[in-house]
């Protein structure tokens, strides 16, 4: 239950900076956030990564849907055990669902966070958790598995 409040509680998290952006800054205008570093721009976006597959949000809405209910019943599952896989499925799963929401209420996705030190992809919050926790999953996957969920693994108080 602690790593669906968890996605829940990114969710809003994402869906409120949404909303602050989409109703403070104009379409197309920036804002300083990190001087040097990063600018809030308001941005909408009809495909996923770099702008891929545009025009095709409801793919990306179907794909993200789908997606959001296999983390989710991965998480009840508990294929991962370990806090740390779990902790990645949830954040995964806040970041399609952070997403989704956008796709299938407007027809885009609000992106804001704008990298001054480097030309990169304009990106929102689901966003860094989808990287994050593809990371940690891909990490925790590949070298800590079966370390920590091996046949000897005992249920522990965090696996909660």
């Amino acid at each position: 239950m602690l790593y669906f409040i968890l996605a829940a509680v990114l969710v809003a998290v994402d869906q409120l900076v949404k909303f602050l952006v989409s109703t403070n800054i104009p379409l197309g205008g920036s804002v300083p956030f990190l001087p040097y570093i990063m600018d809030l721009t308001y941005v909408k976006n009809t495909g996923c990564a770099f702008s891929m597959l545009e025009d095709h949000t409801w793919l990306l809405a179907v794909v993200s849907a789908v997606i959001s209910v296999v983390l989710a019943v991965a998480l009840a599952k508990r294929f991962f055990r370990h806090p740390i896989g779990r902790t990645a499925l949830a954040l995964l799963l806040a970041g399609a669902v952070g997403n989704l929401i956008d796709r299938v209420v407007l027809g885009h996705v609000v992106d804001m966070f704008r990298t001054l030190f480097i030309d990169f992809a304009v990106f929102n919050v689901a966003d860094i958790c989808v990287v994050v926790g593809g990371i940690a999953a891909a990490i925790y996957y590949l070298f800590l598995y079966d370390k920590l969920e091996g046949k000897n693994h005992e249920p522990t108080q965090a696996d909660g």
